[in-house]
């Protein structure tokens, strides 16, 4: 089956970390670029962080950079999303998303462009 799966997410403390993963079932990564989102309740899907097939690009939501670092490991077919800082306004379900673009600088953050494979989702609440 082909697939991504998110994992992950829990409850942590404001100024807290945690590191999600999105592994691919199926098929390889290799060749696609990668997007986090969140969406929080009543919010729309908004993207957190991208990065290209290669490694070489990576972009982050204002809201997010300087807390979170993106890195992909192409040799497990994994790629992650470091949080650090986290602040309450951080909770939300976070996914990934792969777009089959092998580029150097490509990725996207936008929620609304066609993706070949989405996650089922990791939920991450930051909370005292």
């Amino acid at each position: 089956q082909l697939q991504l799966v998110e994992s992950g997410g829990g409850l942590v403390q404001p100024g807290g970390s945690l590191r999600l993963s999105c592994a691919a079932s199926g098929f390889t990564l290799d060749y696609y670029a990668i997007s986090w989102f969140r969406q929080a309740p009543g919010k729309e899907r908004e993207g957190v962080s991208c990065i290209s097939s290669t490694g070489d690009s990576r972009n982050y939501a204002d809201s997010v950079d300087g807390r979170f670092t993106i890195s992909r490991d192409n040799a497990k077919n994994t790629v992650y999303l470091q949080m650090t800082s986290l602040k309450p306004e951080d909770t939300a379900d976070y996914y990934c998303a792969a777009r089959k673009r092998h580029s150097s600088y490509y990725c996207s953050l936008s929620a609304t462009q066609e993706y070949d494979y989405w996650g089922q989702g990791t939920q991450v609440t930051v909370s005292s």
